[in-house]
């Protein structure tokens, strides 16, 4: 600690994100990325921008890239906001929509960002138990708040929250803005963008690191109620008004436009991430309904963090938490047919 510090700093308790190791051949199946690489329309578009216009700021509202995306889930461009990675929109939306002085709820196990941002922006966190599927309960969330956020699918779990029960919950709480942080919601569940001309209260938070393969681009966005996203827009131009840079917004523009790539590899990855399960259960293994590109697991009989340690000796990282009620869990990254295959095998020989 330094005396040059604010004193809030010493508070505070960062995020820790997944382990980005520098080794060779690695089967590196713990940050959730895509196993398929981008678009190739999108990295033409990148490829295009590298030139002498790279002397000039970008476009600070981003125009192209909100079109792009409001074109794709048919709404408005009043109703998109766009940021440097999800994590920035978050960010902007614990600081212009919860800090209400009551409590923000969201789910005990969820994005380990959440309390980070509660901490970060003097926000309490109002934690409630997932149930013992590890699933929300909706009647938990009937009681006095100061806004609501969690991701569906959840993370770590992989489980969904039906979209039915996204609407009894936007009914139950109609003065509290409401966030749903869709960053895997292209895996296997339907967005509730469907329902933000419905809900004024509603934001929905989604990125291009999962399931359009540009987690190295750092793209992130909002789509909600036009006043909702004004209030973000006044954030980030309070803040950074060039978050996205040029390369970003063609790469990510593009993206959304080649709908036929983006469909293949998303239905690539659930078919295998229905292959590992299968794999797995025949090993022994409990694992959680996903509707992600990552599965949630355990064994009955083995230790996961002796497990994690077992499969990084052969070359392959998996995310284990330590976390109480999910201690004995392996989050697993779908990869490819491949790296799948390699998981396998070495859990064949493990359990």
């Amino acid at each position: 600690m330094s005396k040059f510090w604010s004193p809030f700093v010493k508070q505070l308790v960062p995020y820790v994100p997944g382990e980005q190791p520098k080794l060779a051949k690695l089967v590196k199946l713990n940050t959730n990325e895509n196993p398929y690489g981008p678009s190739p329309q999108a990295i033409a578009a990148m490829q295009a921008e590298v030139n002498d216009q790279l002397r000039l700021y970008p476009d600070p509202n981003s125009d192209r890239l909100k079109q792009a995306i409001a074109q794709f889930h048919g709404v408005q461009t009043t109703q998109v906001f766009v940021g440097n990675g999800s994590d920035e929109v978050l960010a902007h939306a614990f600081h212009g929509l919860f800090q209400h002085g009551k409590p923000l709820l969201f789910p005990d196990i969820s994005y380990s960002f959440y309390p980070v941002y509660c901490g970060l922006y003097g926000i309490e966190p109002g934690i409630i138990e997932l149930d013992e599927q590890f699933k929300i309960r909706i009647e938990d969330y009937a009681r006095p708040n100061g806004g609501i956020i969690f991701p569906n699918p959840n993370a770590p779990t992989g489980c969904l929250l039906p979209l039915e029960a996204i609407e009894r919950l936007l009914k139950l709480n109609i003065e509290s803005v409401v966030v749903v942080d869709e960053a895997y919601i292209d895996f296997g569940g339907e967005s509730a963008i469907s329902l933000v001309d419905k809900y004024p209260n509603l934001l929905v938070t989604q990125t291009l690191s999962k399931s359009r393969s540009l987690a190295g681009l750092r793209v992130g966005f909002a789509v909600g109620h036009a006043d909702l996203i004004e209030a973000l827009e006044r954030i980030k131009n309070s803040f950074n008004s060039y978050p996205l840079d040029r390369i970003a917004i063609a790469g990510a523009a593009a993206a959304f436009a080649d709908t036929a790539y983006f469909e293949q590899t998303c239905q690539a990855v659930i078919n295998s991430r229905e292959e590992v399960v299968v794999g797995l259960e025949r090993l022994g293994f409990e694992v959680l309904p996903s509707a992600a590109n990552f599965i949630f697991a355990r064994h009955a009989g083995r230790d996961a963090a002796q497990l994690a340690a077992q499969l990084r000796e052969q070359g392959i990282i998996v995310r284990h938490f330590k976390q109480a009620r999910i201690a004995q869990f392996l989050r697993i990254s779908i990869g490819t047919p491949e790296q799948n295959r390699a998981l396998l095998d070495a859990l064949q020989g493990i359990c």
